[in-house]
């Protein structure tokens, strides 16, 4: 997916976390009305300004396909996931020098009048999509 498709998603109300687990809910045995339904929550850094989005619905991605929920594996898979997890985490900030949405845009958007001047900045439907193209093609590395 190209960040013309991404931010064509963007325009028709998708937000970043929902746009990273849905491109991969097939692979990993998610059909795409759960997908974008547990992700909603996640744009603008969970509408606070915390955690990209992006990146959140990656983890929950690396969760899908290497998460530990079985006694007999869970040391195991629990250190498989959380190496998975970090690697993806260093790898996002090392490109862009953080995975929280208000250092990301420079904006935070838990304040009202941050809000507004972040969409008046066109950041959200330009640099965003970057961001989730990014976090796909790490995905695409780790998963």
């Amino acid at each position: 997916m190209d960040t013309s498709e991404i931010r064509d998603l963007f325009e028709q109300g998708y937000d970043c976390g929902q746009v990273v687990l849905a491109t991969c809910a097939e692979e990993l045995d998610l059909d795409q009305e759960t997908a974008l339904k547990i992700t909603a929550g996640l744009g603008g850094g969970m509408l606070c300004g915390d955690s990209c989005g992006a990146v959140v619905g990656a983890v929950m991605a690396i969760g899908l396909k290497y998460g530990h929920y079985e006694e007999e594996t869970l040391k195991e898979r629990k250190d498989i996931c959380s190496a998975k997890t970090l690697e993806f985490r260093k790898k996002f900030s090392d490109k862009f020098g953080s995975c929280m949405c208000k250092e990301l845009l420079g904006y935070d958007i838990s304040i009202p009048k941050e809000k507004e001047k972040a969409f008046a900045s066109g950041k959200l439907l330009e640099f965003c999509p970057c961001l989730v193209k990014e976090a796909l093609d790490i995905l695409d590395e780790i998963l």
